[in-house]
């Protein structure tokens, strides 16, 4: 049966693209995602939609964006776990 496949032109990745989104690779502290996998579990979400909606708010609040910012949501984001 294996002869029956030609896998020459296949392409590696995700079968379905998801419009609008880029994969990229990001290091966070294992805590980080540990408390997004809670908060997430708990929404009935994904960990990475939920850290993608934590980006989201902190980008569109009315204050910019800044380290002290982005650490200040974090905490705020892990103490609610």
């Amino acid at each position: 049966m294996r002869k029956d496949y030609d896998f020459s032109g296949a392409k590696r990745g995700p079968v379905v693209k998801s419009p609008g989104k880029k994969r990229i690779t990001i290091m966070l502290d294992d805590d980080v995602i540990e408390a997004f996998r809670k908060k997430a579990e708990a929404k009935g979400t994904g960990y990475q939609t939920a850290i993608n909606q934590a980006l989201r708010d902190a980008l569109f609040a009315e204050a910019p964006l800044t380290a002290d910012t982005l650490r200040t949501i974090l905490r705020q984001e892990l103490h609610e776990v």
